[in-house]
This record gives structure tokens, C-alpha cells and sequence, in this order.
């Protein structure tokens, strides 16, 4: 997730589309919320790790 958001990022940064830079952003996010709550130790969607 988090590699989607940085390829977004950058098409959209790149191609001047403001709505892929947004979405790529929010995507990035998300993907480190996820990242360090798995690697914590909490269950994240039933799974005890996420990657």
C-alpha cells in the first residue's frame, strides 16, 4: 500500500493531477498506520501481521 502511494505520488506530481497526488498521499498514510500497528503486535484486519 505503501508503494502504491508513492508511485501515485509521483505520476501525480509528475503529470500534474492533483487527485492522484491526494489519493497517493492518503494511501501512504494509511500504509504506516497499518505498518506500525503490525509491527506493534496488534491484529490488524484478523491478522496478527501486516506487510
Amino acid at each position: 500500500m505503501i508503494v502504491l502511494g508513492v508511485i501515485l505520488l509521483v505520476i501525480g506530481l509528475v503529470a500534474g493531477i492533483s487527485i492522484l497526488w491526494t489519493i497517493g498521499v492518503v494511501l501512504v498514510v494509511i500504509g504506516a498506520i497499518l505498518w506500525i500497528l503490525g509491527t506493534v503486535g496488534h491484529a490488524v484486519g484478523g491478522r496478527r501481521h501486516y506487510w
